[in-house]
């Protein structure tokens, strides 16, 4: 193990002397044979595992483990779900073997933003992926801990008070910290708690706060990351939601409720995928080193939050929903004259509109306020491109 690593064991991924005990952990959960024999009801238990234990045969570290049983499962993903993902990355140094990174990224997909990034990184020939922080609030089962640890990712504790949410931050980072210098790995971590369900991706600076807790960010190698997604197979859920929030005091997604994002979301149809690295923060942070403290996070946020937009990629539909809200009077922009329209057809609106209807169907609520909830949908659509105009 990596020297002084004893001090995170609360929260960090397995290292690769504990992956083989790991996995005999995860062969011997009840709830983790009940899922696999749900894939494979006719085979035998001991075959089952057998089978799993000669797959797991050479994986010797996490890294090992990607390799072996994600990186196939997610080409799978990308092939069956998508249109392609393009993975857009000349603002990283030519020297891929060197540096390690720290991606800060809006936040999508509650399993597939850091699964795809991983799959890109190894494909562009960089030599590892990324360690990522997960809500423990997503860890309902010991076996899905196992295999979260085992894939690379740290916990990141929900649901504390002001004392325990301050210590637990500070341990977050000096581990953030600790994992880009000592072990040299990569991180992704989103630029907020939660998703953005708008799709109005601002970075929070109390997650830059935090990054600051245990060291110097320059080290971190802090690199801006945008995922657009042409199409955000949760964006019904999303709205849902919005309703539910907006009729019902006091409204808590379920666990259950997660569970449902993160089926539809990796098996939901994305359309394009891409991934844009934005210009390091090492390179333009020095020009904001001197401002106080409270002013240095506010800034930082903000040029974040510009590299973000700016990487935007726009398809139609985000055309098409921005002009939509603005000709029926929901949203009001200056110095707007539908210059949009150059940015897609008739052809595109019709497909758009009969997509929206499809995923508007899906929800199931009582009281459903169809005209807001799909206000909400385009607002999802459009955000980006409203985002990216100001920045630009």
């Amino acid at each position: 193990m990596v020297e002084g690593i004893e001090q995170f064991n609360d929260i960090r991924p397995y290292e690769p002397e504990e992956m083989k005990q790991a996995f005999n952990d995860l062969l011997n959960d009840r709830q983790f044979n009940l899922i696999m024999k749900g894939f494979a009801p006719w085979l035998p238990k001991f075959l089952r595992n057998g089978l799993l234990r000669l797959a797991f045969m050479g994986v010797k570290s996490p890294l090992d483990f990607q390799m072996r049983f994600m990186k196939p499962v997610v080409r799978y993903i990308i092939r069956k779900h998508t249109d392609g993902c393009v993975f857009q990355h000349d603002q990283l140094l030519a020297d891929k073997q060197t540096p390690r990174y720290t991606f800060v990224s809006n936040h999508r997909d509650i399993v597939l933003d850091s699964a795809f990034l991983d799959l890109k990184l190894v494909e562009a020939g960089y030599p590892t992926t990324v360690e990522i922080g997960i809500g423990d609030n997503l860890l309902i089962y010991p076996w899905i801990k196992r295999l979260v640890r085992m894939n690379k990712a740290f916990t990141v504790r929900r649901g504390l008070t002001p004392k325990e949410m301050f210590a637990s931050s500070q341990l977050m980072s000096q581990y953030i910290h600790f994992a880009v210098t000592k072990k040299r790995e990569n991180i992704w971590i989103a630029q907020r708690e939660g998703r953005a369900k708008d799709s109005d991706d601002r970075t929070q600076e109390s997650v830059l706060k935090m990054m600051a807790m245990g060291g110097d960010l320059k080290e971190l190698n802090i690199v801006p990351l945008t995922i657009s997604y042409e199409y955000d197979p949760c964006d019904y859920l999303k709205a849902q939601e919005f309703q539910q929030k907006r009729d019902i005091p006091g409204f808590k997604k379920s666990k259950q409720d997660d569970l449902d994002n993160m089926k539809t979301g990796i098996l939901g149809y994305k359309g394009r995928v891409t991934y844009h690295c934005g210009t390091p923060i090492n390179a333009w942070i020095d020009e904001i080193a001197e401002l106080p403290k409270n002013e240095f996070f506010a800034q930082l946020a903000q040029r974040m939050d510009r590299e973000i937009h700016r990487g935007y990629t726009l398809y139609p539909c985000n055309y098409i929903a921005l002009d939509m809200l603005v000709e029926n009077g929901e949203w009001r922009m200056e110095n707007y004259d539908k210059s949009q329209a150059s940015n897609y057809t008739a052809a595109d609106v019709e497909r758009f509109e009969k997509y929206l209807k499809g995923q508007l169907d899906k929800i199931k609520i009582p009281n459903k306020d169809e005209a807001f909830l799909r206000q909400k949908m385009l607002e999802m659509y459009a955000n980006p491109v409203k985002n990216q105009i100001a920045a630009q």
